[in-house]
C-alpha cells in the first residue's frame, strides 16, 4: 500500500512560526513533525510515500529528499496554491496508483498503528467500501465531534459523535468526480459516501493530538521531551 502525507496547509493558526517554516517541518520531540509520520509508515512496511506541498514547499523537499535515509521512496505533489484535502489527493492520484491508499494529515501526532491499516492492503476497505476512517475521542477544542461510528460504519449523524483523526484509507474512486487542479474539500465526498453506507471506520483510543496552534505544539514537544528523558533515566 502507498501512503500520502498531507503537507500543503498554510498553517495560519500556527503563525508566526509558519511564516518562514512550513508547518510539517516544525520540530516536536527533537525532530520535524512530518518525520514522525515517515518513520511510523516505514515501520509499518509502507515504503512508497507521496507528500503534497504548497506554502514553502521547497523547504520540505530539501529537508526530506527522496526518503532514502528512512528507507522509503518519497515523491512530491506540488501545488501552486493549496487545493484543500480532496483536491490535493485528486492531484496526486497518478502517484498513488489504482489500489486503496493510506492518507495521513501532516499536522497530527498519533501512535495509530499504520500496519493494521495497510496489511493486507485491502483489509481496511471491506465489502467494496470507498473509505475507512480512524476516529478518536473528541478533544477539548472540538467537543462536538465530526461523525458517528455505529457497528463499523461511519455516519454523518448519530447519538455519540467522534472526531475524525485525519488518518484514513481511501479508494481512488472516491475522488473520481474531483477536477484535478481545482480546490475541493473532503467532507462532502465522505458524506455522500456515508449516505450509501460506503464508509467504514474504527475507534482509536491511544495517543492522538491535533497540533493546530503554537500552544499545542509546545505542549506536545514538552511531553515528548519529558517522556524521552524518563526513558533515558
Amino acid at each position: 500500500m502507498r501512503a500520502m502525507i498531507l503537507a500543503a496547509g498554510r498553517g495560519e493558526r500556527m503563525r508566526p512560526l509558519t511564516d518562514h517554516t512550513p508547518k510539517p517541518l516544525l520540530p516536536v520531540g527533537g525532530k520535524p513533525l512530518i518525520v514522525w509520520h515517515i518513520e511510523r509508515l516505514a515501520q509499518a512496511g509502507i515504503r512508497e510515500i507521496v507528500i503534497n506541498h504548497a506554502h514553502l514547499g521547497q523547504q520540505i523537499e530539501q529537508a526530506l529528499g527522496d526518503g532514502r535515509q528512512w528507507q522509503v521512496d518519497i515523491q512530491y505533489s506540488p501545488e501552486q496554491t493549496a487545493l484543500e484535502t480532496a483536491g490535493g489527493i485528486a492531484q496526486a492520484l497518478p502517484l498513488l496508483g489504482e489500489q486503496p491508499f493510506l492518507v495521513v494529515n501532516g499536522d497530527v501526532f498519533t501512535d495509530i498503528d499504520y500496519a493494521t491499516l495497510a496489511l493486507p492492503a485491502t483489509s481496511a476497505l471491506p465489502e467494496a467500501k470507498l473509505a475507512h476512517l480512524v476516529m478518536v475521542d473528541n478533544p477539548p477544542q472540538h467537543a462536538q465531534g465530526d461523525f458517528a461510528l455505529e457497528y463499523g460504519l461511519v455516519k454523518e449523524t448519530g447519538e455519540h459523535k467522534l472526531t475524525f483523526s485525519g488518518v484514513g484509507v481511501y479508494h481512488p474512486q472516491l475522488f473520481q468526480h474531483v477536477v484535478r487542479g481545482q480546490p475541493a474539500k473532503l467532507a462532502p465526498l465522505l458524506k455522500t459516501a456515508m449516505q450509501q453506507a460506503l464508509v467504514s471506520g474504527q475507534h482509536h483510543t491511544g495517543i492522538w493530538h491535533d497540533i493546530g496552534t503554537p500552544e499545542r505544539l509546545q505542549q506536545i514537544d514538552a511531553w515528548l521531551n519529558t517522556t524521552k528523558n524518563q526513558g533515558d533515566a
